[in-house]
C-alpha cells in the first residue's frame, strides 16, 4: 500500500496523462453500458486495431441490447466472423437474451448480478462497472499486470491463483474514490502504449518518478516470464464437394469447438496418412459416402493460440453411397455465391475467397 501522498500523486499524474494521451476509440464516445459490454467482449484476447471495424459494424446492426437479443445466432456469428474465439460471441448473445429477460433490458450495475451473465468474469465485470457506472472496482488484464509488476516491483505474473490474487489486491489498493473507469482505462492504456513488454518508453511514462523498476533499472526483469505453451502443428484435409453446381457445407455442433459455425467437411491427418487418404476416411466417417478427389484447390496455413494448422483443400465429388451426415447439427447444398451469407471459421473464409476468385 502506497502512502496517501504518493498514492494521490500517482492517481493525479496518471489521469492527467490519460486525459491528454488516450487513443480515440468508438466505445469511448460515451458511457453507454451496452457499448462498453460489447467492446470488452471483443477486446478479450484481441487487439484494439482489429476490434474497431468489427465494433462499428456490430453497433450498426445491433445498436441496442434489445436488437441483439432478437437476432439469430447465425446473424451474430456472421458479424463475429474472423474475430476468433467464437464462444465470446455466443456468450454475448446469451447475455443479451438474459439481460432482456431478467433485467428488463438494462445491464446490471452490481458485481453480484453482472457476474451471472454468460462469459462475464471478474475483468469484464470490473471494466463495465467502473467505466459505465463509475463503481470502485479494479480491472486486471495483461497490460495492467505488467504496469503493476514494474511500478511496485512485484515478482508476480498472474500465472497461478495466488499470484493473480496479489495483483488484484494491488490494483484495488490504487483506485481513487471517483473516476475509477478512467483510472482503470489509464492503467490499461499505459501498458498498451508506453509500458511495453520489451523496450518500454520509460521517458514518456507519467509514473517514471515513482516506478520502482525504472528506479532500479530492472524494467526488463518484470513481470517474471510465464512458462511458454508448446505449440502443436496439425495437418488437416478439407473437401469442397460439388453437385450440379452446388457446394456442400455443414454446421459444427453447438457444444464443440467453434460451435454454430459452418464449414467444409474434413479432418486431421492420422499418422502415416496422405492428404487424400485422410480425406477419403473422414468423408466416409462423417457423411457415409465415398468421394472422387479432384484437383487440390489450395494449401492454407492458419495460426491459433496453441496450435498451427496447415489446411489442404481439394475439389471433390460424391462417387458412391447415400449422403447421411452424422457429425454436424445441420447441412446444406448451396450455390457458391451464397457462401458469404453463412458464418465460417477464418480458415474456411480463405477457401471461400479463393473459390470466389477462381469462379469469376
Amino acid at each position: 500500500m502506497l502512502p496517501a501522498k504518493k498514492l494521490k500523486s500517482l492517481q493525479t499524474q496518471l489521469l492527467n496523462w490519460y486525459d491528454h494521451q488516450k487513443r480515440d476509440m468508438p466505445w469511448r464516445n460515451n458511457r453507454d453500458p451496452y457499448r462498453i459490454l460489447v467492446s470488452e467482449f471483443m477486446l478479450q484476447q484481441t487487439q484494439v486495431k482489429t476490434v474497431i471495424p468489427y465494433f462499428n459494424k456490430w453497433m450498426k446492426s445491433f445498436p441496442t441490447i434489445k436488437k441483439l437479443a432478437a437476432a439469430s445466432e447465425s446473424q451474430v456469428l456472421k458479424h463475429w466472423e474472423g474475430l476468433g474465439y467464437y464462444s465470446r460471441a455466443r456468450n454475448l448473445f446469451k447475455s443479451a437474451i438474459q439481460i432482456q429477460k431478467d433485467f428488463s433490458g438494462k445491464i446490471p450495475d452490481s458485481l453480484q448480478e453482472i457476474l451471472k451473465l454468460p462469459g462475464v468474469g471478474r475483468y469484464t465485470a470490473g471494466a463495465v462497472l467502473s467505466i459505465a457506472f463509475d463503481k470502485k472496482v479494479p480491472v486486471l488484464d495483461g497490460n495492467v499486470k505488467r504496469v503493476l509488476s514494474r511500478l511496485m516491483l512485484l515478482d508476480e505474473n498472474g500465472n497461478n491463483q495466488k499470484s493473480e490474487t496479489k495483483l488484484w489486491n494491488a490494483m484495488e489498493s490504487l483506485l481513487p474514490e471517483k473516476g475509477c473507469g478512467d483510472f482503470n482505462q489509464a492503467f490499461m492504456e499505459l501498458g498498451a502504449t508506453v509500458c511495453l513488454p520489451q523496450n518500454p518508453f520509460c521517458k514518456e511514462c507519467p509514473l517514471k518518478h515513482i516506478c520502482k523498476a525504472k528506479q532500479s533499472d530492472q524494467q526488463e526483469l518484470y513481470p517474471p516470464p510465464k512458462i511458454s505453451t508448446k505449440i502443436s502443428k496439425i495437418q488437416v484435409s478439407a473437401a469442397v464437394i460439388f453437385k450440379q453446381g452446388n457446394v456442400y457445407i455443414q454446421k459444427r455442433k453447438a457444444a464443440g469447438l467453434m460451435g454454430g459455425l459452418w464449414e467444409f467437411p474434413g479432418g486431421k491427418l492420422e499418422t502415416g496418412e496422405t492428404e487424400e487418404e485422410c480425406l477419403r476416411r473422414e468423408i466416409k466417417e462423417e457423411l457415409g459416402v465415398n468421394i472422387r478427389i479432384g484437383e487440390k484447390v489450395m494449401t492454407h496455413r492458419h495460426s491459433y493460440t496453441r496450435f498451427r494448422v496447415t489446411l489442404h483443400v481439394f475439389r471433390c465429388q460424391i462417387h458412391s453411397g447415400k449422403l447421411s451426415p452424422t457429425e454436424c447439427d445441420d447441412w446444406k447444398w448451396i450455390k457458391p455465391d451464397e457462401l458469404d451469407q453463412f458464418p465460417f471459421p477464418a480458415a474456411n473464409v480463405k477457401i471461400i475467397k479463393f473459390l470466389n476468385k477462381i469462379s469469376k
